[in-house]
């Protein structure tokens, strides 16, 4: 299955097109610390230009791994077929003619590659797209450039994490994919995930795509995989907001896949 509606090398050109600011970085401070190693190694012996020499190695293959990492996960992996969803048994066609229509909610946070792939998958579920960018408490610059880039799905709603306009056991699949991390509060990401929770149907499920805070990522992105949130704090974050942990699945080693659903209420 050929992925959908992505060119080729799309992820790690917008990797570095929204972020070119860090290689700009990258590349000043390499050619200072070599011109520093030069300059003091002459004057102080080639210990110094030996340490600046690993500095300056050090610094490449850190770069250079995160790049091949995000194009092995965003560009050649699987991630956007999105065939791993199909063990959820989704309707895709017309085969709910005597069936309720199946309701989809997809939620991103202010970048968006995901809408209209889920909308090509499943095109006769009934798609309900949300945003909970807030510029105030999202600064990053990359997620405004990629605003600037590639224009909302059509009648996205844009939302705040603790208001989102869905009626109690309503929605029967939820997908955060690569948003959630984004909730950086502790409290405000419980309360969001509890929405959810309180909106989806009885055999529902969410959907959580994440890099987690591990050893592969450390790997990959180094002091980056801080953004990212570790398993334990996911785990501590579903089991207040009255969720499980139904599967849990790797699209690479970089990515985790975590499918939700309510906790039995035991009373």
């Amino acid at each position: 299955m050929e992925k959908l509606n992505r060119k080729p090398f799309q992820g790690i050109t917008n990797i570095v097109k929204f972020n070119w600011h860090f290689y700009i970085i990258a590349i000043i401070f390499v050619a200072f610390v070599m011109i520093f190693g030069l300059y003091f190694g002459y004057l102080l012996g080639g210990n110094v230009l030996f340490l600046c020499n690993l500095v300056v190695f050090s610094t490449i293959l850190s770069t250079l791994l995160s790049l091949l990492t995000s194009y092995y996960v965003y560009d050649y992996s699987n991630l956007y077929q999105l065939d791993w969803l199909n063990f959820l048994n989704i309707p895709s066609n017309n085969e709910l003619q005597n069936k309720s229509q199946t309701k989809i909610v997809n939620i991103n946070a202010g970048f968006d590659e995901t809408s209209l792939l889920l909308s090509q998958k499943y095109p006769t579920a009934n798609l309900s797209v949300f945003d909970f960018y807030d510029a105030e408490k999202h600064t990053e610059v990359s997620i405004k450039r990629a605003r600037k880039a590639y224009p909302a799905y059509p009648n996205t709603q844009i939302i705040e994490t603790n208001a989102i306009p869905l009626q109690n056991n309503s929605v029967n699949y939820i997908f955060t994919i690569l948003s959630a991390h984004e909730i950086r509060n502790t409290e405000e990401r419980i309360v969001f995930f509890t929405i959810l929770q309180q909106s989806l149907t009885e055999n529902g499920n969410i959907i959580v795509v994440e890099h987690l805070r591990d050893i592969p990522n450390f790997i990959a992105y180094s002091i980056g995989f801080l953004h990212f949130f570790s398993k334990n704090t996911w785990k501590q974050t579903f089991q207040a907001a009255n969720l499980q942990i139904a599967k849990e699945l790797k699209i690479t080693p970089f990515i985790s896949v975590f499918v939700l659903e309510k906790t039995p209420n035991l009373e």
